[in-house]
């Protein structure tokens, strides 16, 4: 216990230092398993553990879904969802809000990745939201905010890696993050719904459209929810593996950019870097805490954590509150990733100990992280956002998302309390 609490302390402080994550997730991960078992042993036991993640076919499927992201973007996709969504809610009070909201829910279906989602969404909605005099607190909220669906609603890269380290099924992680993302939405448009109850002009009602440019709308996004459909419904129904879908995605995205000639071979290029890029830096990250995960592991951690959680008599449902309090904490102070895999070798085998579904605690685990993605000082939506939108504060857009997170923290209680909300899907499988 006392040398793996030595070893997270290490690597907290190497992270301050400003050593990339990976490499201080895996230089600690192979100093504190020599302590324990040899230094032979311990770089052994890196090297095996790196050139057999890096040849495990499942890995495929994180490159694989974020060039399906990079194609959609590029894709234009994003102006559509929105018009679709503008079309049915923008002449409500706070419509323009919602509208974004549930098209970032869309977009980030797609997408999955919770900072191209606001990024994207933000050359999209802000000037239309500006048109109609809509306070910035409100605008910027409801962008970051919709924003941080991208990591819940399949496909998601961080379900992927919590799927990777935890050993569970990747394919009925993403099933269950469908309807905890739908209820994220609902509550998205309820704090959006108060928000401009309070103060109806922070949000005026926009045009209302008829319904023959509701059916024009639909027809435009038609490809889109397609695409969705097809991989995620693919995967439900076994007609493949989410490694086999995440290719069958990418493949989808890049014949909708072509037809739609938004794709050019220069274009194509740099999506290909892109990819390249973000997935050697999530490797990285990966294979560090799987390192580590072997250190703290066999120091016990885990097991020293159970037995203290035994010692105390507490519930099992109360430890999980307490653990879901650390991660609200560590929140404050660590952007989403980084927080995932310093914790999940923690504590996902306390979790399983107790007798709890690790499918339902991943995504637990992805809700408190996007609670993380909007919360002062390090809401790193809230900071995307800032360098898009250049003259907008940074206090103005934390002001703007306060009602969001807030919303966020009772759909984290519902979402602990009633398990059948991420497990009624999967279990259908």
């Amino acid at each position: 216990m006392t040398v793996a609490l030595i070893g997270f302390a290490a690597v907290l402080i190497l992270a301050f230092m400003r050593m990339p994550l990976g490499i201080a997730l895996g230089v600690v991960g192979v100093i504190g398993f020599g302590e324990l078992s040899g230094y032979r042993a311990a770089i052994s036991n890196a090297a095996r553990l790196v050139i057999d993640s890096g040849q495990s076919y499942g890995l495929s499927v994180l490159p694989m879904f974020i060039l399906m992201g990079l194609l959609v973007e590029k894709g234009g996709m994003a102006k559509e969802l929105y018009r679709a969504a503008y079309v049915f809610l923008g002449h409500k009070k706070g419509g323009l809000s919602m509208s974004t909201i549930v098209s970032c829910g869309m977009f980030s279906a797609i997408c999955g990745s919770s900072l191209a989602t606001a990024a994207t969404m933000a050359k999209v909605s802000m000037p239309e939201m500006r048109r109609y005099k809509y306070h910035d607190s409100l605008a910027t909220a409801s962008i970051a905010a919709g924003g941080t669906l991208g990591i819940l609603i399949p496909p998601s890269v961080v379900l992927v890696i919590y799927g990777l380290m935890t050993e569970t099924s990747v394919g009925k992680l993403f099933i269950a993050g469908v309807l905890p993302g739908l209820v994220g939405v609902i509550f998205y448009l309820l704090a959006v719904k108060v928000t401009v109850t309070r103060n109806p002009k922070s949000g005026p009602a926009g045009e209302r459209s008829d319904w023959a440019e509701r059916l024009s709308a639909l027809k435009d996004v038609w490809a889109t929810l397609g695409l969705f459909l097809f991989v995620i419904g693919g995967i439900y129904v076994g007609l493949f593996t989410p490694t086999e879908a995440a290719g069958m995605g990418a493949a989808g995205a890049m014949l909708i950019a072509w037809q739609r000639k938004t794709l050019t071979i220069a274009s194509f290029m740099d999506v290909l870097r892109d990819t390249a890029a973000t997935s050697a830096k999530l490797f990285m990250v990966l294979f560090g805490a799987l390192i580590f995960s072997n250190f703290v592991n066999r120091a016990g951690l885990p097991e020293g954590l159970i037995n203290i959680v035994n010692s105390f008599d507490a519930s099992p449902m109360g430890v999980v509150f307490i653990i879901l309090l650390i991660y609200l904490l560590l929140g404050c102070v660590f952007e989403s990733l980084s927080m995932i895999l310093l914790t999940v070798p923690i504590f996902a085998p306390v979790v399983e100990g107790l007798g709890f579904d690790l499918i339902w605690f991943g995504i637990l685990v992805v809700v408190v992280t996007e609670i993380s993605l909007i919360t002062p000082p390090i809401g790193l939506n809230v900071f995307v956002l800032k360098g898009v939108l250049k003259d907008v504060a940074i206090k103005t857009i934390f002001k703007g998302v306060t009602p969001f997170w807030i919303a966020d923290i009772f759909r984290l209680t519902l979402l602990a309390m009633v398990p059948a909300i991420s497990l009624f899907l999967p279990s259908m499988m």
